[in-house]
């Protein structure tokens, strides 16, 4: 497990959620969809994370 991998993760979700939130009050349709991919791409890190971890689990 990457803890730096899952932080820099959660800070990208974090920055995806809110750049979501700044498109959607301000009507800007960009904002929203580049805030929804920054999450997206979080979610495939931590994803991939954790299918690091099982397999680290499986060989042990």
């Amino acid at each position: 497990m990457s803890v730096e991998k899952r932080v820099e993760a959660t800070a990208k979700n974090i920055e995806g959620k809110v750049q979501e939130i700044i498109g959607d009050l301000s009507g800007n349709p960009q904002d929203k969809a580049e805030g929804q991919a920054k999450q997206a791409e979080a979610q495939v890190i931590h994803t991939t994370e954790n299918i690091k971890d099982e397999v680290k689990k499986v060989i042990e």
